[in-house]
């Protein structure tokens, strides 16, 4: 992620069971996995324990993959303590917030019941990426999930609604205003067929949008934004769609710098006195950007570059990437290398 030009991560961290469902002695154990990482590492970090409680709008019990997932609210409380405790060793600029999965899982009132668990911190929750989830959620609780949250949970700056590709217009401008995120994930909301977010509507009505890997089908935040205007160009057959007064890759980037700062909770997105040093610096002499500055340089690296052209990064101040390269490469990769090949030996 460094090398791609992230400086820190919301993580939305779903794993909290062994391989069948049975629970770690210590409820927050992969928690503590991840905190361990982002010490290695030094990427800043926002863990959002999830919340998981059945398979279905129908308080279906979880099954399959889901078992993995879920616990039920008191055990859910233990995770969140314990991931406070995993992440006291980790730099200030680390946070512990909530992430109730989403109403197919967590019923309302669980929802608005987590959010006070970690009432100062982030808190995430995933809303209408598909379109058999919205129909699930409307003919249960008698309302599309957008609007479900907006009206009856109750959405701020501390919330990010993650994917929102089948939001009807109302929405789409209820969300904007409340002050609440759009966590966007385009490549892979594009793998997995979700639909397209309405950008253009969004931030017309004055929304943020952070942006995010999800799946981890690919890396790249490059290609991210790049995704996401394309996309919006292929609904509205039109170009520049996100353009304002500066370029579409300017846009993008600060747009995504602004709203990536408030859904993980840092006091970071631009460069100023007292602001966290979350810094990236582009490779000028790469293909993509030669004879580039300013913002055509930005536009060259979202809209032709890639990771290849990220040369440096620093997450609050702590240096990560120098040259391309991530400071605990060498090592990290031939653990992961190790790990995989035990895997797929299993």
């Amino acid at each position: 992620m460094a090398e791609a030009g992230y400086a820190a991560v919301a993580e939305f961290h779903y794993l909290h069971n062994q391989p069948g469902g049975a629970p770690y002695d210590a409820p927050a154990e992969l928690a503590s996995r991840i905190a361990a990482a982002a010490g290695e590492t030094g990427l800043g970090l926002t863990l959002m324990p999830v919340l998981y409680v059945f398979g279905g709008c129908d308080h279906r019990a979880p099954s399959g993959g889901q078992l993995r997932f879920a616990c039920d609210f008191a055990r859910y409380a233990r995770v969140v303590e314990g991931a406070v405790d995993a992440t006291r060793a980790l730099p200030g600029d680390t946070r512990v917030g909530v992430a109730p999965h989403s109403l197919r899982a967590v019923p309302p009132e669980l929802v608005r019941e987590a959010a006070w668990l970690r009432p100062e911190n982030p808190i995430h929750i995933h809303a209408a990426e598909q379109v058999a989830e919205v129909a699930e959620v409307e003919a249960t609780h008698g309302a599309r999930p957008v609007a479900l949250l907006l009206d009856r949970v109750g959405l701020d700056a501390s919330w990010c609604v993650i994917h929102v590709t089948n939001m009807v217009p109302s929405e789409t401008a209820g969300l904007a205003r409340s002050g609440a995120v759009a966590g966007l994930c385009p490549t892979t909301e594009s793998n997995l067929g979700d639909g397209i977010f309405d950008g253009e509507r969004f931030l017309q009505a004055g929304g943020l949008f952070g942006i995010g890997s999800d799946s981890n089908i690919r890396i790249a935040l490059s290609e991210e934004l790049r995704t996401l205007e394309y996309s919006q160009r292929l609904a509205e057959r039109a170009r520049a769609v996100l353009a304002g007064p500066g370029s579409t890759g300017r846009v993008l980037f600060e747009a995504a710098l602004a709203g990536g700062a408030r859904a993980s909770g840092r006091d970071a997105g631009d460069i100023a006195e007292s602001r966290l040093a979350d810094l990236m610096t582009l490779d000028v002499d790469n293909m993509a950007l030669a004879g580039l500055d300013g913002d055509m340089a930005l536009d060259g690296w979202i809209f032709t570059g890639d990771d290849r052209a990220v040369q440096d990064v620093w997450s609050a101040g702590r240096r990560l990437v120098s040259a391309g390269r991530h400071f605990a490469r060498d090592a990290v990769e031939a653990r992961y290398r190790r790990v995989i090949a035990r895997l797929r030996a299993a």
